[in-house]
């Protein structure tokens, strides 16, 4: 059984100093809780984000959508700016990092060009309820969310990858000694709403009742008050939850692994062009600079192989690389300027399950 707190989560994260972790968790929000804060790693990041590959001018043009990306000089994709270890935005110098957002960036720059992938990624803020209408309204080019592929959710958008797997974990209070695992849930477990947590939660622990909310925030603050004996979402997120909040930890082995795509707009043909452009990172050592950069700085390891594309069920590997005019289907843009923009959410508010 593996019980991980703040502190033993920083006593555990391998190559990574104990000074360095602190210092990605030393400043304070407005609600008192520690925040991460830029460090050394930003020369680390930004070598991986701009020194990927870049399309072809003809591989571009034969893709409408990443051409209209290109056209627009901006990839608008719905995320997060709240995720200390996935995409988590500096409020000092409005510079967001993290593993999606650099995958996010990476891309950008490997349609659009360029020496500088932060500016030209443009990130509007969605929760679990709302990914699949901003693609599906053409709110935005892409979601790049710790977004798990499932067949359910591929009948309305399509998915390039997976680019990365994670597997469900539960969190608790840091006091709590009756849960240890996912046998021993039951009663009300938060999960956030419209997510994969609910459906595993089902399976693997059916003496249990998922409780929706709409955000990572409320689920955490949910545990604390009691309302809740646990919070069920996936162990990468949960691990950048304990990072800065001494007040929770996670408890037991993990379950029901969740392998991450990046969402698209169905029919559109981006899914090739994305494809192509996630087999190329991972060819080339992007990808591992990527997660280098990023959880492995936060969490430390050794980085894991990436799933292969199209390996699960709403996946698909067509249009992976090696495919003639990678991305050539007709597909549809994102409107450019015309649509409205996603509800933006609290800048309290924490990354959305997958």
């Amino acid at each position: 059984m593996t019980t991980l707190s703040r502190r033993s989560l920083l006593a555990t994260t391998g190559a990574v100093s104990l000074a360095g972790v602190l210092a990605a968790c030393a400043d304070t929000g407005a609600d008192g809780k520690a925040v991460a804060s830029a460090s050394a790693s930003d020369a680390d990041y930004d070598k991986a984000i701009n020194s990927g590959p870049v399309a072809a001018d003809d591989v571009v043009a034969a893709s409408t959508w990443a051409s209209a990306v290109k056209k627009a000089g901006k990839f608008v994709t719905g995320g997060t700016k709240t995720s200390e270890v996935f995409s988590w935005e500096d409020s000092r110098t409005k510079k967001v990092s993290g593993f999606d957002a650099a995958i996010a960036q990476a891309l950008a720059r490997y349609i659009i060009g360029g020496e500088d992938a932060r500016s030209l990624l443009e990130i509007q803020q969605v929760t679990s309820d709302t990914r699949e209408t901003v693609l599906v309204n053409g709110t935005v080019n892409a979601v790049v969310a710790t977004y798990t592929i499932t067949p359910e959710r591929a009948e309305k958008i399509d998915f390039a990858g997976p680019y990365y797997a994670s597997s469900q974990a539960i969190l608790v209070k840091a006091d709590n000694k009756d849960i240890t695992g996912v046998d021993s849930l039951t009663g009300d477990v938060a999960v956030q709403s419209n997510s994969s947590s609910a459906s595993a939660l089902k399976k693997y622990a059916p003496n249990a009742t998922a409780k929706p909310f709409d955000t990572q925030a409320k689920c955490v603050a949910a545990v604390e008050s009691g309302q809740v004996k646990a919070y069920v979402v996936d162990q990468s997120l949960l691990k950048s939850e304990v990072l800065s909040n001494d007040k929770v930890k996670i408890v037991g082995d993990t379950f029901a692994e969740d392998p991450y795509g990046i969402g698209l707009p169905k029919d559109s043909g981006a899914q090739a062009f994305v494809n192509t452009f996630l087999q190329t990172i991972e060819s080339d050592g992007t990808w591992k600079r990527i997660w280098d950069a990023t959880i492995g700085k936060s969490l430390g390891g050794d980085a894991p192989q990436p799933p292969a594309i199209g390996s699960v069920p709403g996946s698909s590997a067509a249009g992976a690389a090696g495919s003639e005019g990678a991305g050539g289907s007709e597909q549809t843009p994102a409107p450019e300027g015309g649509a409205e923009p996603a509800p933006e959410q609290g800048a309290d508010e924490a990354p959305q399950e997958s």
